[in-house]
């Protein structure tokens, strides 16, 4: 019992320090690799990835590695991420997000799972301009579709705001993350950019994307414009 609860609380300490201490850019661009593998796994298996009118549709995407979740008895989610939105000109330079949530279960144990939320439309990208959210209040949001070429024949899907997925094992899968809180990190946004930027000015495009964003923006690009050909 002791065990388990000093693992507890250095879950909840780690994901404070997260949330007080501003990251490196080092560690930031360490971030932003991990973002792009999970969006190069997400293409590396067209039976478990978003169908090509969602990657068509695509607005704004976050990425969140590895969120890491604890529970025992009752549960907690934490994780750190990274978005971009689609411009006039391409694929935002890159800002930094949080997403916090809890859950209820008789599992014990830590885990991480990696996350990929698509804002659908404009209105999927004003949420993630909020300085917080939780997905489902202000925007409808839906587990996201499964297979390249599913047909968007559903009500939920098509009027969704917000499409989630999950990977673990390998495999991605739509995921439910309505009640999921997800916050600005303006701290590691203001670390990364070596200034105070707003989230709507990088966002829009009014911030050139930096060397080490761009490998993650030129991977989010090329798998959510290819279905447009």
């Amino acid at each position: 019992m002791k065990k388990i609860f000093a693992i507890l609380c250095a879950v909840a300490f780690t994901a404070t320090g997260f949330a007080a201490t501003a990251s490196s850019k080092a560690q930031l661009n360490d971030r932003l690799e991990s973002a792009r593998q999970v969006v190069e796994q997400l293409e590396a298996t067209p039976d478990n990835s978003p169908p090509d009118w969602v990657m068509a549709r695509a607005v704004c995407v976050a990425v969140v590695p590895s969120m890491k979740k604890a529970a025992f008895v009752f549960g907690g989610q934490y994780g750190q991420g990274v978005v971009t939105c689609r411009t006039g000109h391409g694929w935002s330079a890159p800002v930094f997000i949080r997403m916090a949530g809890g859950s209820w279960g008789l599992q014990i144990g830590v885990q991480g799972t990696d996350l990929v939320l698509v804002a659908m439309n404009n209105q999927g990208m004003q949420e993630l301009l909020k300085s917080k959210f939780k997905i489902g209040a202000g925007a409808a949001a839906a587990a996201g579709p499964i297979g390249r070429h599913a047909a968007a024949d559903t009500s939920i899907n098509m009027s969704a705001e917000l499409l989630s997925y999950s990977r673990s094992k390998g495999l991605f899968a739509g995921i439910d993350l309505n009640g999921t809180s997800v916050s600005q990190n303006q701290g590691d946004t203001d670390s990364y950019y070596g200034r105070h930027y707003t989230f709507k000015h990088i966002l829009s495009g009014g911030v050139p994307v930096p060397a080490g964003a761009g490998p993650f923006v030129r991977t989010v690009a090329k798998y959510f414009h290819s279905s447009r050909q």
